[in-house]
């Protein structure tokens, strides 16, 4: 390990582009301690105490590296471009033109990219302004609810002022993430947006544990290490985890020489959706929240959907909320992956390359074969993942403790930024005859 270590200082190129990431995580890092102006010092400290629960508060502290808890410019993160870059990804099943693109190479690729910025952008001016109106106007306990004990007003007076403040902040905070984000995969290794994922969700877990043995005496922390070690081990075989589906191309002659005839693999991923499951999760629970807050808290029956809302949906300790986010990560997981992974378009590639299945038929068949391999292994993947997601509230539950840092989604994001950054290291270094990290 530690001669693999030193290979990497040895190359100049992978050397200066590991110090070049370093430096523009140092600089987001340095920007999440940067307040939005116009703000109560006193409220943020009370929201930076309600943003390490495990809820929608917590979630979205999560990918802004804490930001969010500190109200700063960086507070909306990363989210609105992987929102955008979902979006975009769906959308290119139904707009012909962006399906279009994508097969243009790398050409299109840089017009997908384009207009993902455009709607990345919509989307932080939208998240930002309703941000800004709830925690501007008193609505901050109700929309996240009362067992976050969020505060209700973080925004000095005058509101209207300060909120045209505010907003753009929020807002040049996310554009200057994605441009830091595009450095990083320019200049330096790994993809950018996940290296600033990444970031945000590893700075936090030191302190998650120092302050779990503050609290707890040293055999609860000695345990929990322990689970996530083996939380860890577990998510790294599955990630690993690949169906490999043979492949075999007829021979052709050309003129006087030969051509095909070699056998290779089709890898299918267990998890092929990744985290994106539990972000449309998340998403879709966040909507009643949103709804009940518009039909306010009155008596009748906007009280009693209000109050439903706030026990049921925003209270992540609740059986029915750890139910209803299990199933829609099940449920999200088949979605994706009948968007990511098309059974005919894979098919009719494969057929054009003069490429079969062994034992199956070209055409229809194949087609059907493809469906229900992708199938069969979605579920055990879907329902890994979606364990994953609540083990935090199971933790919570039963060993009574604040918070568990290496869980959920940070365990599934931090292992697969991880594993994709080793990757590119060990092409680096197997290209100047250097033995990489991985075997």
């Amino acid at each position: 390990m530690l001669s693999n270590l030193k290979n990497i200082f040895k190359v100049a190129d992978l050397r200066n582009k590991i110090i070049f990431t370093l430096f523009i995580v140092m600089v987001y890092r340095f920007g999440v301690a940067l307040r939005v102006p116009g703000v109560d010092a006193g409220a943020v400290r009370q929201l930076r105490e309600a943003a390490k629960s495990q809820g929608a508060l917590g979630f979205l502290n999560l990918f802004s590296g804490g930001a969010f808890g500190s109200f700063s410019i960086f507070a909306l993160g990363i989210m609105p471009y992987i929102t955008a870059s979902i979006i975009m990804q769906v959308l290119q099943v139904v707009i012909p033109k962006l399906e279009e693109w994508q097969q243009e190479g790398a050409t299109g690729q840089r017009k997908i990219t384009q207009w993902t910025r455009y709607v990345a952008i919509g989307i932080a001016t939208l998240q930002g302004a309703g941000l800004t109106f709830i925690f501007g106007q008193g609505r901050g306990s109700a929309f996240f609810g009362a067992a976050n004990k969020a505060p209700d007003v973080v925004l000095l007076d005058p509101f209207m002022p300060r909120a045209l403040l505010v907003i753009p902040s929020l807002v040049a905070g996310t554009a200057f993430l994605m441009w830091l984000g595009e450095l990083i995969s320019q200049r330096g290794i790994g993809n950018g947006m996940s290296m600033i994922i990444f970031a945000s969700i590893v700075s936090g877990l030191p302190y998650s544990y120092y302050s779990i043995l503050q609290s707890k005496k040293f055999i609860v922390f000695a345990i929990l290490v322990a689970a996530s070690i083996g939380i860890l081990t577990a998510v790294v075989r599955v990630e690993l985890g690949q169906r490999r589906i043979p492949v075999q191309f007829a021979k052709r002659v050309v003129g006087r020489r030969m051509y095909g005839g070699q056998s290779t693999y089709i890898p299918l991923k267990v998890n092929q959706a990744g985290v994106v499951p539990i972000i449309f999760a998340s998403s879709i629970l966040l909507l009643p929240v949103l709804l009940s807050n518009m039909l306010g808290s009155a008596e009748g029956w906007r009280g009693s959907i209000a109050k439903f809302v706030n026990d049921y949906l925003v209270n992540s300790q609740n059986m029915l909320y750890i139910t209803v986010f299990f199933t829609f990560i099940v449920a999200f997981a088949y979605f994706y992956n009948s968007i990511a992974f098309d059974p005919i378009r894979q098919a009719d590639q494969l057929r054009r390359q003069g490429g079969f299945i062994p034992g199956i038929r070209p055409g229809p068949q194949t087609e059907r074969f493809f469906a229900k391999t992708v199938n069969r292994i979605t579920l055990p993947g879907a329902l890994f993942v979606a364990f994953i997601a609540i083990l935090p509230y199971i933790i919570l539950w039963v060993g009574n403790v604040k918070s568990f840092p290496f869980a959920g989604t940070t365990v599934l994001i931090a292992v697969g930024v991880a594993l994709e950054l080793m990757r590119q290291i060990d092409s680096q270094l197997m290209l100047r005859n250097y033995e990489g990290f991985l075997k």
